[in-house]
């Protein structure tokens, strides 16, 4: 498991060359963040992630010899610690949903207009690297909680909060954002878990995340 403060060794799988020499280009010019894999699909990913070796994984769902969430559940498999941050032309958020329950935590999932930003990507895998579960910040700030589902329910300070978890703020960055102190934030969170029926613990954020994913739409 990487200690705090240490370097974050990534590997990206990545079929288009340009894109994933950018990618690499970029993250190699950051300090603290080592390129240490970068091929081009599945099979060679295989090959070369094992347990210990990789911190975060950046893999595109869709890959020429397979998909990077089928992929993503192998190499997690093979190393309980590794977290992965899926990247994607398309909004494919679903195909995240779709995946177990007990395997969703420990992954990202940003949009690749949305990686063009290096601050944003490198935000995303810091706090990736870190445990926490971050989902596009573009996507999330245009969810709208479906009518009917638990999320709905929620008052519109708690929806609001609600999105800066999914956005991967803490609960300072929360009280900063908004302007309350961050034992009010953590009041919130508590209630906000309750009307979900969520049970508090070390994985109700997550839980909570993912709730409010499958709880919401996209607006044009």
């Amino acid at each position: 498991m990487r200690s705090p403060g240490s370097t974050i060794r990534v590997a990206i799988v990545e079929d288009h060359v340009l894109y994933r020499d950018l990618l690499e280009s970029s993250l190699q010019s950051t300090p603290d963040i080592e390129v240490v894999i970068s091929v081009s699909g599945s099979t060679e990913a295989k090959q070369l992630i094992v347990a210990g070796n990789v911190d975060v994984a950046i893999l595109d769902i869709e890959l020429a010899d397979g998909n990077g969430i089928g992929l993503g559940v192998t190499l997690r498999r093979n190393d309980p610690n590794l977290e992965i941050l899926l990247l994607s032309g398309r909004d494919m958020i679903e195909l995240l949903l779709g995946l177990p329950e007990e395997q969703r935590h420990g992954w990202s999932y940003l949009s690749k207009s949305s990686s063009a930003s290096l601050e944003t990507l490198l935000d995303v895998i810091r706090h990736t690297a870190a445990g926490k579960s971050v989902i596009d910040p573009a996507l999330i700030d245009r969810s709208r909680a479906r009518p009917g589902t638990p999320v709905s329910s929620l008052t519109r300070r708690q929806f609001e909060i609600l999105r800066m978890v999914a956005r991967g703020l803490s609960n300072q960055a929360i009280a900063d954002e908004i302007g309350i102190a961050a034992n009010s934030v953590v009041n919130h969170l508590s209630s906000i878990y309750s009307a979900l029926g969520i049970a508090e613990g070390s994985n109700a954020r997550v839980s909570a995340v993912l709730e409010f994913l499958s709880d919401t739409a996209r607006a044009s």
